[in-house]
């Protein structure tokens, strides 16, 4: 059954934002839209012209008909218009079990106020914000509903946009994404809050002047995307690159601003969002954009990438041709920091002996002290890392990933290659995250720059597929650690590999690799 999503707004006229945008974003994004009409505008490119209200009648008219047969996974607010439709609409959303979703539309593109009266503030502070899970206001609209005269919206600091994102929890809303397309300055950054998380979604700013429809776009999309079941975090991620998308694609329509363009599911690497954590590795916001890249892997596909837990293995299987490896030792390995800094030596002696690109995984310190070729991290890794120390080091450089929002949060540090999982379901350990699956290896594929690592659930079997999608290199755990002959069995993948890869690409060129 395809997923349903509601939208409650205002009709625009010319097309470009309210209900007619939200429709297109929902049919884009591959969700059944239904629509609430609480206003209807006459309006074009250039500015509103008049606004009359739908009486409550039809409005409950509305509600009832679609509860009845098309129930929403997520609503979308939009325009609301009147005091009268603003007290309606509360009531309906405080009995409403969907992801509710309020855009607090309150200004046109154009100007135009989108409001009845400044009274109608006040009544939607009391009925509206109490009942949804996320709001999205811009800086102005931030600034309005917490009264505030003196805007800063268009040169806001960061502190000024974090205190008034908790302002606005305050007043009831569960989570609160405060768009930054206001502001001044070469990017955007948008400022998502909730109780026990918070984040900054920058992209650089787009010079169009087709800039109609994008908050009614942005909240469409995230409604969208939790219809389709992805969390909050990746909704955001994904939203915010559907607008990058059609803002870096549209076309000049009407003698003012113009809409957004609505297309199809964002999959180009320019439209991807940088995610960054607020108080991550103690670098300003806007130095993100200006970090250098960590040094590539060379030439040669990353391949058969054994992640091993002891340096013993590498003396094994680096003789059988294998050119990368990863050494992860568990954390509770004894409580013995000597005998871990022991293996790291002896893994980076051997790996340097045999031409092997040897990743460290988590001991970001010891890699950099004892001249690692790589460092890889998991996400909560990057929590505490220098990143500018690794930087300095000349170090390599890969992340895990498990989902939208963790690709767009290691896009942030430019890596030299990215793990997607899980591919399939693994019992190598306990994983939270749905698989991905072939499909959506090949969507990363398609979006990202990056060598791609496939991790988890990779058999033999599974293997052609897996390449074939995709994947520069393919991590493997049990299936050589955990097999009565892991020399014979390396060299079956290591043939299987070679067979999967003759196809797809060229002959792999033997590159030195340069600590």
């Amino acid at each position: 059954m395809k997923h349903i999503a509601w939208t409650i707004g205002g009709s625009d006229s010319g097309g470009g934002a309210g209900i007619q945008a939200d429709i297109k974003t929902f049919n884009a994004l591959g969700v059944h839209g239904c629509s609430i009409i609480t206003a209807i505008t006459a309006q074009n490119t250039t500015g509103v012209n008049s606004i009359e209200a739908v009486s409550p009648v039809m409005i409950e008219s509305q509600i009832q008909a679609l509860l009845e047969d098309l129930p929403p996974k997520a609503i979308k607010t939009g325009m609301l218009y009147s005091i009268e439709t603003i007290k309606q609409i509360g009531s309906f959303l405080a009995t409403s079990k969907a992801f509710k979703i309020c855009d607090p539309v309150m200004i046109a593109t154009s100007g135009s106020s989108l409001l009845c009266n400044d009274g109608a503030i006040q009544t939607f502070n009391d009925c509206i914000l109490p009942n949804i899970d996320l709001l999205t206001p811009n800086l102005p609209e931030a600034e309005a509903l917490l009264r505030i005269q003196n805007s800063h919206a268009t040169n806001p600091s960061e502190s000024y946009v974090q205190d008034l994102a908790k302002r606005l929890i305050a007043l009831g809303p569960k989570a609160v994404l405060i768009k930054g397309g206001h502001s001044g300055g070469p990017f955007s950054n948008d400022y998502f809050q909730s109780n026990n998380y918070s984040a900054c979604l920058l992209s650089k700013r787009i010079d169009t002047k087709s800039t109609h429809g994008t908050g009614c776009t942005l909240s469409a999309a995230i409604a969208a995307t939790i219809a389709l079941d992805y969390p909050i975090e990746d909704a955001m991620v994904i939203a915010k690159a559907y607008v990058n998308q059609g803002l870096r694609t549209a076309k000049p329509l009407g003698q003012g601003h113009g809409p957004i363009e609505q297309s199809d599911w964002p999959e180009t690497f320019c439209d991807l969002p940088l995610l960054v954590l607020p108080s991550t590795n103690d670098l300003a916001i806007n130095k993100w954009f200006n970090l250098p890249a960590f040094p590539d892997c060379g030439a040669e596909k990353l391949g058969v990438y054994p992640i091993v837990d002891n340096s013993a293995w590498l003396e094994k299987l680096l003789p059988l041709g294998i050119s990368t490896i990863q050494l992860r030792i568990k954390a509770n390995n004894n409580g013995n920091q000597k005998h871990t800094e022991n293996e790291i030596i002896k893994a980076i002696e051997i790996a340097k002996r045999f031409n092997c690109r040897l990743f460290i995984n988590d001991y970001w310190q010891s890699a950099i002290k004892y001249g690692a070729y790589g460092v890889h991290l998991g996400q909560e890794d990057l929590n505490s890392v220098d990143i500018e120390a690794l930087l300095k080091a000349g170090i390599r450089l890969g992340i895990s990933t498990h989902s939208y929002s963790e690709v767009a949060r290691a896009l942030a540090y430019k890596p030299s290659y990215i793990a997607i999982g899980p591919i399939y379901r693994t019992t190598t350990k306990e994983m939270s995250w749905q698989p991905q699956g072939l499909d959506n290896l090949k969507r990363w594929r398609r979006s990202l720059p990056y060598p791609l690592i496939a991790i988890a659930g990779i058999t033999l079997e599974r293997l052609p597929a897996v390449i074939a999608a995709g994947a520069d290199g393919v991590a493997v755990i049990k299936d050589i650690l955990n097999d009565e002959d892991p020399i014979a069995k390396t060299k079956i993948w290591l043939e299987t590999y070679t067979a999967a890869i003759s196809d797809k690409y060229a002959s792999p060129i033997k590159v030195n690799f340069t600590y």
